[in-house]
């Protein structure tokens, strides 16, 4: 009989070391599993002992309790991952997600702003004090680079490449790139930097709280749903919006994807995809309005 604990824990080691997921990624897939040991436990089932008809009654509960298509595309993942493992160490006989069927999902289109609700935004931050100057060099790095929000809060001194105008960023996977960033971030980058606190210049983190500590996503996330509110833009507007924003702009100058892919630290180019759909959209929205035979 395996036992549940050590099963998990050699799992989740054999992910780190094997497969070089992010730290993000590794909490999901040991999240899904233990939520399948917990099942298991209540059914009185070993993990050896389930075959496919059982993963699939498993995964069919999920779905009559409301667990949407992504994440259970995200835990049958996790699940052959997981067996896989055992299937490798020998702790397993037959391997009962071999052949598993994701659902599919419908991408939903990622929630953009035009380039003059980026103008807007970007020139509506007061430079009233430290943090409003903070926000304003975080945005602009952002719309520069299409960073995603947990790169951006998590930058250091040391990634950045003031004099040069570029980024080192270790992505999803230890994925290196480098992102060049403009001018008009480097001159507000130059300005926060002036303007932090001595006391506080002592960490490695370039965007920090009133307090001198690493500012959260969440905070961040605070902030730009305020300025949004008050300039009066009712978009869903989140952290990623200035991601998504920079990358179909760039798309729609004639930017090659597989820049735009380098860039946005995209593993497959099918993602990047997503953003040239968004065009289409806009040609054909382009087209109803102006056509004279629409």
């Amino acid at each position: 009989m395996l036992n549940y604990e050590k099963a998990v824990s050699g799992f989740i080691s054999y992910i780190v070391a094997e497969k070089g997921l992010s730290k993000n990624t590794v909490l999901a897939y040991k999240a899904d599993v233990l939520k399948f040991i917990k099942f298991a436990k209540k059914e009185q089932k070993f993990l050896e002992d389930f075959e496919h008809h059982d993963i699939t009654d498993f995964l069919w509960k999920l779905k009559i309790e409301g667990l949407n298509p992504r994440s259970i595309c995200r835990l049958i993942e996790s699940l052959k991952q997981f067996y896989k493992f055992l299937s490798l160490e020998n702790l397993i006989k037959s391997n009962p997600t071999l052949y598993l069927a994701s659902p599919k999902v419908i991408e939903s289109l990622p929630c953009i702003l035009t380039s003059d609700e980026v103008t807007f935004l970007l020139n509506s931050i007061n430079f009233n004090d430290e943090m409003h100057i903070r926000n304003k060099a975080m945005l602009e790095l952002m719309y520069a680079t299409g960073l995603r929000v947990s790169e951006l809060v998590n930058l250091k001194f040391s990634d950045m490449n003031l004099e040069n105008c570029f980024l080192r960023i270790l992505g999803k996977g230890s994925k290196e790139r480098l992102i060049p960033f403009g001018q008009k971030a480097k001159e507000f980058i130059n300005i926060y930097l002036r303007k932090r606190k001595p006391a506080l210049t002592t960490g490695d983190n370039i965007f920090i709280s009133r307090l001198g500590k690493k500012i959260s996503r969440v905070e961040f996330w605070r902030q730009l749903k305020s300025i949004a509110k008050n300039i009066g833009i009712d978009k869903n507007i989140t952290p990623h919006t200035l991601r998504h924003s920079f990358a179909s702009h760039l798309l729609a100058m004639g930017a090659e994807i597989r820049f735009v892919q380098e860039m946005l630290g995209h593993s497959s180019i099918t993602t990047t995809q997503i953003y040239t759909h968004l065009e289409r959209g806009r040609i054909l929205e382009q087209y109803r309005k102006f056509h004279p035979r629409w």
